[in-house]
C-alpha cells in the first residue's frame, strides 16, 4: 500500500516536472519564432527593395515601423497578461502577428501597406515578453523561475541565428512573398502547439505548492515610488544603457543583410552557417556575462556594483571597438569577425545593466524593466531610421561608404558613453523595496 502511494506521488511529480519543461519549451519556441519572423522580414524586404530600387531612407522607415507598434504595446501587453492571463495573450499575440505577416505585400511598391503590417506585427509582438513572464510566474515554481526565464528568452538569439541560416535560401529560391508566408505559417504552427499545451499543462500543474511566504490571497499593493525612481541617477544609468544596447543591436540586426550586400558584396544565401555566428556568439556571451557577474559577487566577494560595472564596461567598450572595424571590413571573413565580436561583446554587457534593476529594486524589477525596455524600443525606432538617412545621404556623395562609417561610429559612441554613465552612476545596493517605501 505504501509502495503504491509512493509510486503515485513519484508519478504525479514526474507529470508536473514534464509539464513545467513543456511550458519552458513552449516559451523558448515562442521567442525563437518571433525573432525568426523579424529576421525573415528584414531579409525579405531587402530583396524587395533591391528589385523595386527603394532608397535607403525609405528602407529605414519601413524597417523601423515594427518598433512603432512594439514600443506602445509593451506596458498595455503586461497589463493585459496580468488581467486575462499570459496563456490567452500569447494566443492573441501569435494570432495577430502571424496573420499580419501572411498579409504583408511581397512588393516594396506597396510601402504604405507594408508599414501598416509591420506596425501591426510590432503591436502583437509587444505582448510577447510580458506574457511569457506572466506564464512563467504562474506555472513555474519560484525556485525554478530564474532558469526558466533565462532559457525562454535565449530563444531570441537562436531564432536570429536560425533565421539567418535558413531564410536567405527561401528568399533566393522562391520569393520575398513566399518567405513572409513561411514565417507567418511558423507562427501559426507555434499557436497550434500552444493550444495543446495550454489545455494539458494547467491540469498537471494544479498541485504545485506555492513557495514559502507566497499566498493566493490578494492584499493591498504598496504604492510604487515613481518619483523617487525616476529621479534616481542609478535608474537612469540602467535606462540609458538599455537604450544604448538596443540601438547597436537593432541597427546591426536590421541592416545586416544590406551590410553584407553593399559592404562585403556577399549574398547571404551563399554564406551557409557563417552568417549565424554573430547571433550564436551573442547567445553564449550573454549567458557568460551573467555568470561572470554572479561569480564575482558570490565566489570572489566582489561588491555588486563593482562586478556589474566591470562586466558592463568590458562588454560595451569591446563592442565599440568592434563596431568601428565593421565599415573597414574588406572581405567576408573580416566582416563576419567584426560583426560577431560586436554583438558578442554587446551581449556580454547584459550581465551588467540588464540585471542591475534586480539589485537596486527587486520589488519593482518588472516596472523598471518595462521602463528601460520602452527606451530600448525607442532606440530601435531611432537607430534603424537614422541609419537609413545616413546611408541615403552618403549615397549621393563621392564617398558612398562614409554612411556605414557614420552609422557604426554612432553605435560605438553610444556604447562608450553608456558604459561611462554606468560606471559613474550605477549602484549595487537596494535603493527601493524597503519596508519604508511609500
Amino acid at each position: 500500500m505504501k509502495a503504491s502511494r509512493h509510486e503515485a506521488k513519484r508519478g504525479a511529480f514526474r507529470r508536473r516536472l514534464e509539464a513545467r519543461h513543456l511550458v519552458v519549451l513552449a516559451c523558448f519556441l515562442a521567442t525563437l519564432s518571433a525573432y525568426v519572423e523579424r529576421v525573415g522580414f528584414s531579409i525579405a524586404y531587402t530583396a524587395m527593395a533591391k528589385i523595386d530600387k527603394v532608397d535607403e531612407a525609405t528602407k529605414g522607415t519601413v524597417l523601423s515601423a515594427f518598433y512603432w507598434g512594439y514600443g506602445v504595446s509593451q506596458v498595455p501587453g503586461g497589463w493585459a497578461a496580468q488581467r486575462w492571463g499570459g496563456r490567452r495573450m500569447l494566443m492573441v499575440s501569435f494570432g495577430l502577428w502571424s496573420t499580419a505577416s501572411m498579409l504583408t505585400p511581397g512588393s516594396a511598391a506597396s510601402n504604405s501597406a507594408i508599414i501598416l503590417a509591420r506596425v501591426a506585427v510590432g503591436v502583437a509582438q509587444g505582448f510577447l515578453i510580458p506574457s511569457v513572464h506572466t506564464v512563467l510566474s504562474q506555472w513555474i515554481p519560484p525556485h525554478e523561475r530564474a532558469k526558466a526565464v533565462s532559457l525562454s528568452t535565449s530563444g531570441m538569439y537562436l531564432g536570429s541565428a536560425a533565421g539567418m541560416l535558413v531564410l536567405p535560401s527561401i528568399a533566393a529560391r522562391a520569393s520575398p512573398a513566399a518567405l513572409l508566408k513561411f514565417v507567418g505559417a511558423l507562427g501559426y504552427a507555434w499557436l497550434a502547439f500552444w493550444l495543446t499545451v495550454g489545455k494539458e499543462v494547467p491540469h498537471r500543474l494544479a498541485t504545485i505548492p506555492l513557495a514559502s511566504g507566497e499566498s493566493k490571497q490578494k492584499g493591498r499593493t504598496p504604492a510604487t515610488p515613481w518619483l523617487r525612481m525616476l529621479t534616481q541617477p542609478a535608474v537612469w544609468a540602467i535606462i540609458i544603457n538599455n537604450f544604448t544596447f538596443h540601438y547597436a543591436f537593432y541597427v546591426v540586426m536590421n541592416w545586416l543583410p544590406t551590410y553584407f550586400d553593399k559592404v562585403l558584396h556577399a549574398d547571404l544565401a551563399s554564406l551557409g552557417a557563417v552568417k549565424t555566428l554573430p547571433y550564436l556568439a551573442m547567445f553564449g556571451s550573454s549567458n557568460l556575462g551573467g555568470w561572470l557577474g554572479d561569480h564575482l559577487i558570490h565566489q570572489h566577494k566582489t561588491h555588486t556594483a563593482r562586478a556589474r560595472k566591470f562586466v558592463n564596461t568590458l562588454g560595451f567598450v569591446g563592442a565599440a571597438i568592434a563596431l568601428l572595424f565593421m565599415p573597414r571590413a574588406s572581405d567576408v571573413a573580416s566582416g563576419v569577425a567584426a560583426t560577431t565580436s560586436a554583438l558578442a561583446l554587446a551581449g556580454f554587457a547584459r550581465g551588467g545593466f540588464s540585471v542591475n534593476h534586480m539589485d537596486i529594486a527587486p520589488k519593482y524589477a518588472g516596472i523598471l524593466m518595462g521602463i528601460s525596455n520602452t527606451a530600448g524600443t525607442l532606440a530601435g525606432v531611432i537607430g534603424v531610421a537614422v541609419t537609413g538617412l545616413l546611408l541615403n545621404t552618403s549615397a549621393e556623395t563621392v564617398n558612398a561608404s562614409s554612411g556605414w562609417w557614420q552609422a557604426f561610429a554612432t553605435c560605438a559612441i553610444l556604447c562608450t558613453a553608456g558604459s561611462t554613465i554606468f560606471v559613474i552612476f550605477a549602484r549595487g545596493d537596494r535603493l527601493f523595496g524597503s519596508e519604508n517605501d511609500s
